[in-house]
């Protein structure tokens, strides 16, 4: 898994690209790279996140867990201007376009940052939301503590709003959230893809 997306120094020779696209009808003009994770288009289930996610009605920032290049992060932002939205990614390359991608599409109130899952968050920093397009091949035990941690940076009635396949576990994910959060919904499913949200006690 040495040059997988879910690293944090990519092994390959870095390829950019840049190419436009389209979240909740705002453009947006990306830069990627080889070793970051869907480098060519928008992943599907990131779209749906995209379309479906609603901020909880409570002052806090936005935290975009394993942020890529920046897709999930930078429309909220767009979304909510008055919001900061902090994007962390374990990935330095991601960070990196991350960077530059808030720098070309506009995008002030973000704050972008290396970090491996929670490691450069502090602990009195609460969110409001938190959002993730989980690294499902890492396997269920980093997956599942990602969702456990998220509880103690979240406030309270904060929401962790998550993008999963079924085929990748969505009906165990369910029942995993079910014993952590005080309310779990499906919010949209599509394709095999399920939007989840729990809420925080």
């Amino acid at each position: 898994m040495s040059d997988h997306y879910y690293s944090k120094k990519p092994e390959g020779k870095e390829k950019l690209s840049t190419w436009e696209t389209e979240l909740n009808n705002v453009p947006f003009t990306f830069t990627t790279s080889t070793g970051v994770f869907s480098k060519n288009d928008v992943d599907y289930g990131s779209r749906l996140l995209i379309e479906t996610i609603k901020k909880p009605d409570m002052q806090a920032p936005i935290l975009d867990l394993g942020c890529g290049y920046g897709p999930i992060g930078l429309s909220l932002a767009k979304k909510y201007p008055q919001t900061l939205i902090k994007m962390v990614d374990i990935n330095e390359r991601a960070v990196k376009m991350a960077k530059i991608n808030a720098e070309q599409n506009n995008v002030n109130n973000v704050k972008i940052e290396q970090s491996d899952g929670f490691e450069a968050i502090k602990e009195d920093e609460k969110y409001s939301l938190i959002v993730t397009n989980p690294p499902i091949r890492v396997g269920k035990q980093v997956i599942y503590s990602l969702f456990e941690a998220s509880k103690d940076y979240l406030q309270p009635n904060g929401e962790l709003w998550i993008v999963i396949q079924k085929k990748q576990g969505a009906p165990s994910a369910i029942k995993f959230l079910k014993e952590h959060y005080k309310e779990v919904m499906i919010e949209e499913r599509k394709k095999g893809y399920y939007i989840i949200k729990a809420v925080n006690h």
